[in-house]
């Protein structure tokens, strides 16, 4: 994994030798044969990874190519610092640049003389660079590396499993036999797609194996696909075993043949039979594409079942019919207790004083059936004590790394790792900053992975653009997990598999790329790069090197436990080099006076502190590229934050929440006068604009915003406002809030708006709803609080083509709430809230046939479900919040003449009221509290966010 830091260091190097080396007289060459000798490098690194690290010399050299590649870094940022600075100007200045001119000279002179030194070791390196090819062999023959390996490939074991080992398998095998055996004469691909060691290969091969399907198809044949792919001689294979499934010989001449004729044998060969050919463990697109047009539609009602890691492998293969895609669910608990029985104690029950401890071990392995089986495994293998389970609990990671009997599952999980291209590595590495069941905000990473360097320039892409494809494709990878998504499909959150973080926790340790420290006093490598401090303060006492520092996290800060005292020195002096600085939820009250000196850096989070103010001083901070100071208590920034014309995320906002009453304020930060000159900004939210016309016409010039919130709005400032935004052509979310809760807002006058516009939230009195609303075919969220316009007013939204979220608040005063047929086609979910004089929904035949989830809340006129709630075929949720007890009623089973027949095939109608303190949520069937939800509240505070 030393590529990740060279690959990173020689694009710094291409940039730097661009843009910074005027006053570094003769350096040029030197690092043209730094940056030359490490491109070259490139190629046995590749290899090494491959290899494996058993060979302690190809190791050893592998980190000495990784630490001259760390300090060349280092003395490049180091020259940004000592070197590169801004001419004052005023009184002063001339004085003041004499002096910069004479520190420069000794920064210059100790750059130069570090750069010589570098440029030493890489020649020392590179005489001893082992000659390996990129097939892992030198030119004594085989790699020992290869030779000593512990690991063997044991992929194919799953094909020997008995299905009395097996849990969990029933209902897809059943599925996706069905699938294969029913359905049109023309070829079908049907997908099974899961992480390593979800069971995929373990599942298809009893599909295979299943009589019934034996007897459908006349030829039935299995391939595993090697890695890396050597076409021919996947080709070959397939003519062979096709040839022999009916024992035939096989045609003349194949090992001569090259792919295209090959490809013509297996058509040929396919053309007059009905068959099913397993692809197993198909990782790219071009390994499909290599057999595609080999594999014959005959009209005969072929199949072809392929296993993948990668999602976009299987919606490809599935592109041309309505083929099918099955995605591998992890085991439930019940089922993954079984199999860890099986496995663990022989079938045997678990012993009474285990099982707590055995619970909390499985619960790690999160439904995986391959960690599941290992983990039992080496659980079988120790004594069986209360002390030896829980000390393979606390150290499961280290259990993992030293363990020989957990290579094959490590060996498993890391293969999709080490087939990632660099950046995504260096990416993938970073989610083991966040602790355990972390759930990480998406827009969070992405920002976080720009802010060190990630991710890459593309022409007609920003970068935030770029970062969104490389966690599309970590997630078509399987390797991460979406955890949470928005109402509009977007992705919100996602996750790792714990045992998968931990596995590349051990790996990032080693190769100084992260460190996560748990403990007070714990130690960490001089050179580590990244730090993540979990539920502890680092002991300021402790004499630590962190110079070669550029990330600094603080998880679990928010706990009086975590720590003693909230005056703890937070950033250590020497960390000069910090481009990530992340305090989110620490109790701190004042703005840290230490980041000032962090002039590299490129990301501050100070979320969900107590900070109230934000020194003039932070000026300073030019390379910066997000402040988050969202949750925090700043109201106002300094004018000074307008020297940050770096700066891509401004968030700046807090809101109150009242959990009964509902009532909900957002709380923004005082206007700047020459916002404009901030034209990097991607996000602003929330700006109050305070009746400042000059201001409301300098938001014009911010072409890149993605996303503006608005706060303060008067019904006069609207003009003004509709004139700035047409000019935001990029803008894909826009929040407007008006100065008082029953205050105007006028957006008449927005003749162009936003082409691309995805999200809208409109928080004020409309005196009637805006005409261009209707036109946003990319509309896909609309929420419209306290907008009080006339019932009809919504018909011209039910034409909207891509609207899937509907939030309405207080939006009618009308009695009558009507849904057209036809209207609202793709809407998922809609919520209706507090409407005062509402006594009717109606709901034609034809409307909102999507329709997933209905929120009805604190309507108290309102006593009967919508008429024509039958009609809503896909509704899987009903929720009534805070509703009149008579509706409740009359939707029991028991109720005469009631309407529970209506709503008796939507699998979820519930209920919630505020009792004795705090929400409580019933099934609308049974009319006993199921659950007294902890995070109501949270939900709530989402819907109006």
């Amino acid at each position: 994994m030393a590529e990740i830091a060279v690959s990173f260091l020689l694009e710094k190097l291409a940039s730097f030798l661009q843009n910074e080396v005027e006053l570094l007289r003769g350096i040029p060459e030197d690092l043209e044969y730094i940056k030359d000798e490490l491109q070259s490098m490139k190629a046995v690194l590749r290899v090494a990874d491959s290899v494996g690290e058993s060979n302690q010399e190809l190791k050893f050299w592998v980190r000495q190519v990784r630490e001259v590649a760390y300090d060349t870094e280092d003395i490049l940022d180091e020259y940004r610092l000592d070197v590169v600075n801004d001419h004052t100007q005023g009184i002063g200045a001339v004085l003041y640049n004499v002096w910069c001119f004479t520190k420069n000279l000794k920064a210059q002179h100790g750059i130069v003389s570090k750069i010589r030194g570098i440029k030493s070791r890489i020649s020392n390196i590179s005489a001893r660079r082992p000659n390996y090819d990129n097939n892992g062999t030198n030119e004594q023959g085989p790699s020992s590396t290869a030779a000593v390996n512990p690991w063997l490939d044991r992929r194919g074991d799953a094909l020997l499993l008995d299905s009395v080992d097996l849990v969990g398998i029933d209902e897809p095998k059943t599925q996706l036999i069905n699938w294969l055996v029913e359905g049109n004469s023309g070829r079908k691909v049907v997908s099974v797609v899961g992480m390593g060691g979800s069971g995929k290969t373990t599942l298809v091969k009893q599909v295979y194996d299943n009589a019934k399907v034996k007897k459908h198809f006349a030829v039935h044949v299995w391939f595993t696909i090697s890695h890396p792919l050597k076409i021919e001689e996947l080709l070959r294979n397939m003519v062979r075993h096709l040839f022999d499934a009916i024992r035939r010989p096989v045609p003349q001449g194949v090992d001569d043949m090259d792919a295209t004729l090959l490809k013509m044998v297996i058509k040929a060969f396919l053309q007059q039979r009905r068959y099913l050919i397993v692809l197993d463990d198909v990782w790219h697109i071009n390994e499909w594409a290599v057999v595609d047009y080999a594999l014959a539609n005959n009209g005969r009602g072929s199949r072809v079942l392929l296993t993948t890691r990668n999602s976009e492998v299987a919606s490809t293969s599935c592109i041309e019919s309505e083929d099918k895609a099955f995605y591998v669910k992890p085991l439930s608990p019940d089922e993954s207790w079984d199999l860890f029985c099986k496995k663990c104690f022989r079938r045997s029950p678990c012993p009474p004083e285990l099982e707590k401890h055995s619970r909390r071990i499985l619960e790690k392995c999160e439904g995986l059936p391959l960690a599941i089986v290992a983990i039992s495994g080496v659980l079988a293998t120790k004594r069986r004590t209360v002390a030896e389970w829980e000390t393979v609990y606390r150290s499961l990671g280290a259990e993992i790394e030293d363990n020989s009997k957990l290579i094959n599952f490590k060996e498993v999980l890391l293969l999709s790792f080490n087939d990632l291209p660099y950046h995504l590595k260096s990416c993938f590495l970073y989610l083991c900053l966040f602790p355990e069941y972390h759930l990480i905000e998406k827009m969070r990473l992405i920002r976080l992975w720009i802010a060190e360097g990630f991710v890459e320039v593309k022409e007609g892409k920003t970068q935030e653009e770029v970062a969104e494809d490389y966690l599309d494709e970590l997630l078509n990878r399987s390797m991460i997990q979406v955890a949470g998504t928005a109402n509009d499909g977007r992705v919100r959150t996602c996750r790792i598999h714990d045992l998968l973080r931990e596995i590349i926790i051990s790996n990032a340790r080693d190769q100084n790329f992260v460190a996560v420290v748990k403990d007070q006093n714990a130690t960490w490598s001089d050179k580590v790069r990244r730090l993540a401090m979990h539920n502890t303060f680092p002991n300021a006492q402790h004499d630590k090197n962190v110079s070669h520092l550029r990330s600094l996290f603080m998880f679990g800060m928010g706990d009086p436990l975590s720590c003693s005292s909230t005056n703890t020195l937070l950033i250590p002096n020497t960390c000069r080099l910090l481009k990530v600085l992340d305090l989110r939820g620490v109790p701190i009250q004042t703005f840290p006076e230490e980041v000032i000196n962090l002039r590299l850096l490129r990301y501050l989070s100070l979320r969900d502190t107590k900070i109230k103010t934000i020194p003039s001083s932070i000026g300073k901070l030019q390379d910066l590229e997000t402040l988050d100071l969202k949750h925090s208590q700043v109201a106002e920034l300094p004018v000074e934050i307008l020297k940050l014309r770096r700066l891509r995320h401004l968030l700046v906002y807090r809101y109150e929440f009242t959990s009964y009453s509902r009532f909900h304020s957002k709380y923004g930060f005082k206007a700047l006068s020459g916002i404009g000159t901030l034209q990097s900004l991607q996000k602003l939210c929330f700006m109050e604009v305070n009746h400042d016309n000059a201001l409301i016409i300098e938001l014009g010039k911010l072409t890149q915003l993605r996303r503006l919130g608005i706060a303060n709005l008067r019904k006069e400032d609207g003009r003004l406002l509709c004139s700035s935004i047409e000019k935001l052509i990029n803008l894909r979310a826009l929040s407007i809030v008006s100065s008082v809760k029953d205050g105007f807002i006028d957006l008449q006058c927005l003749s162009s708006p936003p082409e691309f516009l995805q999200r809208l939230y409109l928080y004020g009195r409309l005196e009637k709803l805006p005409e261009w609303i209707p036109s946003l075919e990319s509309l896909a969220v609309v929420y419209l609080k306290w907008s009080r316009l006339p019932d009809d007013a919504f018909e011209s939204l039910q034409n909207l083509p891509n609207l899937i979220h509907l939030e309405l608040l207080q939006a009618t005063e009308g009695d009558t709430l009507s849904f057209k047929a036809g209207g609202f086609k793709k809407l998922e979910h809609l919520g209706i809230d507090k409407f005062e004089g509402l006594k009717y929904i109606e709901v034609e035949k034809g409307a909102m046939p999507c329709l997933e989830n209905l929120s009805i809340q604190r309507c108290k006129l309102l006593e009967r479900v919508p008429l024509g709630i039958e009609y809503l075929t896909k509704l899987k949720v009903l929720e009534f919040f805070d509703m009149p007890e008579e509706l409740i009623m009359n939707l029991r089973p028991d109720a005469q003449g009631g309407d529970y027949s209506k709503v008796a095939n939507i699998p979820e109608v519930y209920y919630t009221y505020w009792r004795n303190g705090e929400w409580e949520v019933y099934p609308i069937d049974s009319g006993e509290k199921e659950h007294n939800t902890n995070n109501i509240n949270e939900k709530l505070q989402n819907r109006f966010k």
